[in-house]
């Protein structure tokens, strides 16, 4: 048998942690009744929102397709010696620019001179043969009017004679060809251009057409070109302002872009690139400046036209949502609306919208990320900046 003192102390333990629990429960409840008894605090206001705005203004906008470029000479000519002989002087320095006309290489002239001189001596033998051939036939037509000769003998000197003349029509275009092989010495500059690299110094001997023998490479740069490509898809709408008027084109070097030079389309190609969908086109430009250099590469804008009474705001001012393009618009009070918008397109940091702006609202550019519909603002430039400006005609 057990002993009941035994069991009494066993349940004593028990009944410990149960009163020790009872007492922990009743505690948090008092707690949780006193929070509940107690009023709620308030949550601070939130202060306005710093942002940045602009006016939604009303101007002409160009209507332009933008690519990338490469300039190209408007015209490159390697100049290759047209006789052979050794150079014995060059007349410019390399990246000269040079005239059509001015003179780059002598060839040397002395083996050209002698041949002039030989072809000269054989024309003048030959004239002075074909003369006293003339006064034989002469003679002799005379006598066979009176029958003292045979037509034998007659015709003998006349054939003598007509042969000897195309002796000298021959002597003559020897003398020619060797007058035009010692102009040939002087190699001339057969455009204006600026000139690259000497490719065949003073005292080596050329060849005459060498294909291998570039003398030197020229290219004209004033004017020049601007190669670029657009998408198959706009060449209608090209083709389109192409036959109003002249389209204008307007490249920027990158990536400052602080220079920018106007030129025009002058050719679009016959064609379109089935292996890339695109055609090409050129613009010229005057390049009086030189700032264009073949080579280079340019960002073109191709102005297809101009759109009068345009919408405009900053581009920066467009925000991308789930239901499309929204802008935060700041009425009198002062508080943000979030207002959807049809985008047109964008071009020059601008946004030209369609609908959804009026002109003169003022629209959000910075500060977007801390606002919501019916926040308070507090803008930070009171005068609102000016959007872009007007592009020269």
């Amino acid at each position: 048998m057990q002993n009941p003192y035994t069991l009494s102390y066993c349940f004593k333990d028990l009944r410990y942690p149960k009163k020790l629990s009872f007492f922990l429960i009743a505690a948090a409840l008092s707690l949780l009744l006193a929070g509940c008894s107690g009023s709620k605090p308030e949550a601070p206001a939130r202060p306005p929102a710093p942002v940045t705005v602009a006016t939604v203004v009303q101007k002409t906008m160009p209507m332009v397709l933008k690519a990338i470029g490469n300039v190209e000479a408007y015209s490159t000519v390697q100049v290759k010696s047209q006789v052979e002989g050794q150079v014995v002087r060059v007349h410019f320095q390399e990246g000269q620019e040079v005239k059509k006309g001015e003179l780059m290489f002598t060839i040397d002239p002395r083996p050209f001179e002698a041949q002039l001189q030989q072809a000269l001596a054989n024309l003048a033998r030959d004239q002075a043969l074909l003369e006293n051939a003339r006064r034989d036939a002469r003679r002799y037509e005379a006598l066979i009017r009176q029958n003292l000769v045979s037509t034998g003998e007659y015709e003998q000197y006349a054939t003598k004679a007509a042969s000897l003349e195309a002796t000298v029509k021959a002597d003559a275009a020897a003398v020619e060809n060797a007058r035009l092989k010692l102009e040939y010495t002087a190699i001339r500059s057969p455009i204006d251009g600026k000139t690259g690299d000497i490719l065949i110094n003073q005292g080596n001997l050329v060849k005459a057409n060498d294909e291998k023998a570039i003398l030197v490479v020229i290219n004209q740069i004033v004017p020049i070109y601007v190669n670029f490509t657009l998408p198959e898809q706009h060449l209608p709408e090209v083709k389109k302002y192409m036959n109003r008027r002249r389209l204008r084109v307007e490249v920027a070097i990158p990536p400052a872009e602080q220079y920018c030079s106007v030129g025009e389309l002058v050719f679009v190609d016959n064609k379109v690139d089935q292996a890339t969908g695109t055609v090409q086109l050129k613009a010229l430009f005057q390049n009086q400046d030189r700032t264009l250099w073949p080579g280079q590469f340019v960002n073109v804008s191709l102005i297809l036209t101009e759109q009068p009474n345009a919408l405009v705001i900053p581009a920066q001012a467009l925000q991308v949502g789930q239901q499309g393009n929204y802008v935060y618009v700041i009425p009198a009070d002062r508080t943000a609306e979030a207002r959807p918008v049809e985008l047109d397109r964008t071009a020059n940091g601008s946004a030209v919208i369609k609908s959804g702006l009026k002109s003169g609202e003022e629209v959000v550019i910075d500060g977007q990320l801390r606002l919501y519909p019916g926040a308070k603002v507090e803008i930070q430039n009171p005068s609102p900046p000016a959007i872009g400006s007007e592009r020269p005609s």
